[in-house]
């Protein structure tokens, strides 16, 4: 009976197997023919093998203590990983089609797109300054206001005289910060190149 009722076609009494899906209709009607034959029920059951040898079997064991240390590690270093993310991604990207180019006022110029996300749950107008060499002019066309949960993609331009740079490419410091909280900050890398 136990091979006719079992969905996968396996034969139990030839031990466990891999097609089992335990579904233990197998243990049921195993059950079932044991009673109406006056035998003891439990031929077919979920058990351990120390069970069966006569083992006790000990609920508290060290594995269970090491589970839930690494459990609890992970539910510590995500919360810690989600109450400190920062709430403003910013990229910088050098435009690839120009090293430089040379303005008609004699200042060298490079092109970035800028890359904000605002990861908060309500919209910011950000405010962008760049450091690393004297005298850094930014321009931009539009004022950075980006919506909740979105990402917007700035062009800007970065102008420096010749004489200020000091070798041909300098490391420059992108700054934003949000208008109405200025603890919402984030500074990013970016290179400024310029002729040798």
């Amino acid at each position: 009976m136990c091979v006719q009722v079992c969905p996968t076609g396996i034969d139990i009494r030839d031990g466990l197997q891999y097609q089992c899906i335990s579904c233990s209709a197998c243990v049921d009607v195993c059950d079932e023919i044991m009673d109406k034959m006056n035998y003891p029920k439990g031929l077919i059951r979920y058990t351990t093998e120390n069970r069966l040898n006569g083992i006790p079997t000990h609920i508290v064991r060290p594995r269970i203590f090491i589970y839930g240390g690494i459990l609890l590690a992970i539910f510590i270093g995500m919360g810690y990983a989600i109450s400190t993310r920062s709430l403003v991604q910013l990229d910088v990207i050098r435009d690839r089609n120009s090293l430089f180019r040379e303005t008609s006022a004699g200042l060298i110029e490079n092109v970035y797109r800028l890359r904000i996300m605002n990861k908060d749950n309500h919209p910011h107008v950000y405010d962008i300054a760049v450091t690393g060499i004297e005298n850094l002019a930014l321009i931009k066309d539009r004022e950075i206001k980006v919506e909740s949960g979105s990402v917007m993609t700035l062009p800007v331009r970065l102008a420096a005289k010749q004489d200020n740079l000091a070798k041909r490419s300098t490391m420059v410091i992108f700054k934003l910060t949000a208008q109405d909280n200025p603890a919402l900050t984030i500074t990013e890398e970016g290179r400024f190149l310029g002729p040798r």
